[in-house]
């Protein structure tokens, strides 16, 4: 299902947060939402999936209003998995914790039925968390909590995927493990990354913020060049991709320290780049 953000703001105790921003996701298409500390990305989550209000503006999921449907419809349409609340969880079970994934469709107290119980069994399998779907949740790994909570976001049987940083305190086999567990759903994504290495492994496009409105967005290599590395992130970086099908992104040994402007084109040229730095991944 399409997501349709179009010319949002939100204005947080009289300070504008967001002014403007546009974005698509096109239907099983996963788009990364990246930006430097403090843009406004998990601000733009929240009007995504109704937890916080637009200030002017207007989110679509399909193409309906998400602020005129019934809270239940909603969250039918979208799964929001977010920061991991492993000290709120009570004590659930692995198990019980897929199974809230099931609320909107029946309610708190609504009768367990076959169609609960499939989805629930089906998310679980595919995200290779039944070893230890009778474990206490709070008990896991961060990898496997991570795992848990998508695969609560998948019982939920949604249209579209709203991710917050999902690979923060992860080590980077899980983190890619989780990364190609979410490409193979199919389901429509808008995802926070902090990490530029791992947006250009999972994301089809990326959208860019900079103090709050949209610096660009695109395809990868459209998006990533060398100037809006430099202005937005402060870093002097190159993005290729190369014949194997690989693209990379080479980091200079130092960020830019001159007023953040962009680095003379001759402190660019890619002798000057640090190739301990080149990072790998694969898209």
């Amino acid at each position: 299902m399409k997501l349709t953000v179009d010319q949002v703001h939100v204005e947080l105790e009289g300070t504008p947060v967001l002014q403007g921003v546009d974005l698509e996701v096109l239907p099983g298409t996963v788009v990364g939402l990246v930006g430097p500390n403090g843009s406004g990305k998990s601000t733009l989550l929240r009007t995504v999936y109704r937890s916080l209000r637009p200030s002017k503006g207007v989110v679509r999921v399909g193409d309906d209003d998400v602020w005129r449907l019934a809270p239940r419809t909603a969250a039918r349409r979208t799964a929001a998995v977010l920061q991991d609340p492993a000290g709120s969880t009570g004590g659930l079970s692995v198990k019980e914790i897929v199974e809230l994934g099931r609320t909107p469709h029946h309610g708190l107290v609504g009768r367990e039925g076959p169609d609960d119980r499939r989805a629930v069994a089906d998310a679980i399998d595919r995200c290779g968390i039944r070893p230890f779907a009778a474990r206490e949740y709070a008990s896991l790994s961060g990898g496997e909590r991570q795992r848990v909570l998508l695969a609560r976001a998948l019982a939920q049987e949604p249209r579209l995927l709203v991710l917050d940083e999902l690979t923060n305190h992860l080590d980077i086999r899980a983190r890619f493990e989780l990364l190609d567990l979410i490409r193979s759903t199919g389901v429509s994504t808008l995802a926070v990354l902090h990490d530029l290495d791992l947006a250009v492994r999972l994301c089809d496009h990326l959208v860019i913020l900079s103090d709050g409105a949209v610096a660009a967005a695109g395809p990868v290599l459209e998006v990533l060049t060398p100037d809006l590395l430099a202005v937005v992130f402060g870093v002097h970086a190159t993005t290729e991709r190369h014949a194997d099908g690989v693209i990379r992104i080479t980091y200079a040994a130092r960020p830019i320290t001159s007023g953040g402007r962009p680095a003379p084109v001759n402190e660019r040229s890619p002798e000057n780049y640090d190739t301990h730095l080149t990072r790998t991944t694969e898209h």
